[in-house]
């Protein structure tokens, strides 16, 4: 059976850490991909770290941590 990739407290600490380093950068508002949007970036941001710091070893609730790695691309970009 393959293993389910998951991350490790250490990913999601670096994570953010960046997001931390980069306040400048982050705007208030995001069209993160074709079917997200957030008029509250910020904001988006704390909670989907609020909900990764929960949920990072599960596998079918990485979401949160997807759209993290989604919103740091679209900002280094």
């Amino acid at each position: 059976m393959e293993k389910k990739r998951t991350h490790t407290i250490e990913e999601i600490n670096e994570l953010k850490e960046w997001f931390e380093a980069n306040k400048s950068l982050i705007p208030s508002t995001m069209q993160i991909n074709s079917s997200a949007y957030t008029p509250n970036l910020p904001e988006t941001i704390d909670m989907l770290f609020e909900q990764a710091y929960i949920c990072y070893e599960n596998p079918k609730m990485q979401g949160c941590i997807w759209l993290l790695k989604k919103i740091k691309e679209n900002l280094v970009k």
